[in-house]
């Protein structure tokens, strides 16, 4: 965003905040037509600032992504490395529930070019493997797991439970379940 003009910077922060209303209101395939009327900009305007939905949603949740970075962090630091992990996974189930859209941007696969380094996919995977990393060294968790299993398991959940009236129940279920089977032979 730098060098760009400040009604540049405006619209692309009011866009977003559009979207983010919509996307949490509609999910992932929010129309970018009615978000483009909300804000009060052309199509072209939208598709200026984020030329594909999948850049539309990586801005939408890009901060709580970054919490989610950080909290796996400062969980490394704890002494039950499992209980660590799962307290991680069931952080960022809830956010997938209550952030529609969330575990759709999850579910793209990684484009092999430098902007899926910076995807959300991406750093949500790399703070996970840092949990799963320490609970599997610690023998707290069966070491054939991956942080891609995971977090299909933590996607598939949430995309599954979320049009459910009341989808944490179900969700939670499902969790308990997942978590059930990570642990190492013999605990």
């Amino acid at each position: 965003m730098t060098g760009q003009r400040s009604d540049a910077r405006r619209n692309y922060a009011h866009i977003l905040a559009v979207a983010e209303a919509e996307v949490a209101a509609q999910g992932a395939h929010a129309s970018l037509e009615r978000i483009a009327r909300i804000a009060g900009v052309g199509s072209a305007t939208v598709r200026r600032h984020f030329p594909t939905r999948k850049a539309l949603l990586e801005a939408v949740f890009e901060q709580r992504v970054h919490a989610l970075c950080d909290r796996a962090r400062t969980l490394c630091g704890e002494r039950d490395s499992r209980a660590a992990l799962v307290e991680w996974l069931r952080e960022l189930l809830a956010y997938s529930l209550a952030a529609r859209g969330l575990a759709d941007v999850l579910s793209y696969q990684p484009l092999e070019d430098e902007a899926a380094q910076e995807s959300c996919a991406a750093a949500i995977g790399a703070a996970g493997a840092l949990l799963l990393r320490k609970a599997i060294d610690d023998h707290a968790v069966r070491a054939d797991v991956t942080i891609d299993d995971l977090l299909v398991l933590i996607v598939g959940i949430a995309l599954a439970t979320e049009n459910h009236t009341v989808p944490a129940a179900p969700a939670d279920r499902a969790f308990q379940l997942v978590v059930a089977g990570l642990g190492a032979p013999g605990t």
